[in-house]
């Protein structure tokens, strides 16, 4: 549908921190119908079985979006669905979220071997972690990942575990150069996940497309600053000729 747009959350916090952002994006226009889609609950670690999962659920020519894991699964499916695919927005998504030599703007990857080994051994308290990381930024950083914490659903560990494996593997690169509508991609300047640096490696991947960095954001923005994230993204269907 020309005038949907649907969402896909983060790793391991559930659909509750897009809610304020989804509200907002409704109030300032009444005519765009927006969804948020939970991410698939798979113990499969390959990307092409999340984007099958969700390729057959979400509907069909609809404007595409997410935060962190989910942008990068938009990207790959805006992708995937060429034409069938209204354009892309990413919210603090990260092309790899894993370093490599080609890419450096990223998390370490011993830092994300840790990362997994605990949500191995504790998953509860790396869920916890990671929600203190994603408000790391914040004015409020405590309150924000305490709101964060408070709306993650219950751990399942086969679930997350297989996320992260996704997370790791996933290189949007070639996604975004073969997405055929337009793109807008929003940072937040101090994010402790993806780091500022991403904005200006990206431009100079791609071409045509809007990137936005959030003065003063954390990971978790769309949370901390919906209102501001919501008029962004409004401005950009407009430009975009979203009716």
């Amino acid at each position: 549908m020309r005038d949907q747009l649907i969402l896909l959350p983060g790793w391991g916090l559930g659909t509750v921190p897009l809610q304020p952002l989804a509200e907002a994006l409704r109030g300032l226009d009444p005519h765009l119908h927006v969804a948020i889609e939970p991410l698939p609950q798979l113990d499969s670690s390959a990307p092409a079985d999340w984007l099958d999962e969700l390729d057959a659920r979400l509907p069909q020519d609809a404007w595409l979006g997410g935060w962190s894991l989910g942008g990068m699964l938009a990207a790959e499916l805006a992708a995937r669905r060429g034409e069938r695919c209204r354009g892309l927005l990413t919210l603090a998504s990260n092309l790899r979220f894993v370093a490599d030599p080609s890419w450096p703007s990223a998390m370490p990857d011993e830092t994300f071997a840790g990362f997994r080994q605990g949500c191995a051994a504790n998953t509860a308290a790396t869920v916890k972690r990671f929600a203190l990381l994603c408000a790391q930024g914040a004015a409020d950083a405590r309150g924000l990942s305490r709101q964060l914490l408070a709306a993650a659903p219950p751990s399942q560990p086969a679930t997350l575990l297989a996320g992260l494996d996704v997370l790791a593997a996933l290189d949007t690169r070639v996604a975004l150069q073969a997405v055929v509508g337009p793109q807008l991609h929003l940072f937040g300047d101090a994010d402790a996940l993806v780091p500022a640096a991403v904005v200006q490696a990206l431009l100079a991947e791609l071409k045509n497309v809007e990137v936005g960095l959030i003065e003063h954001a954390s990971h978790a923005f769309v949370l901390e600053r919906p209102a501001a994230i919501a008029a962004a993204i409004q401005r950009f269907l407009r430009g975009a000729g979203h009716d």
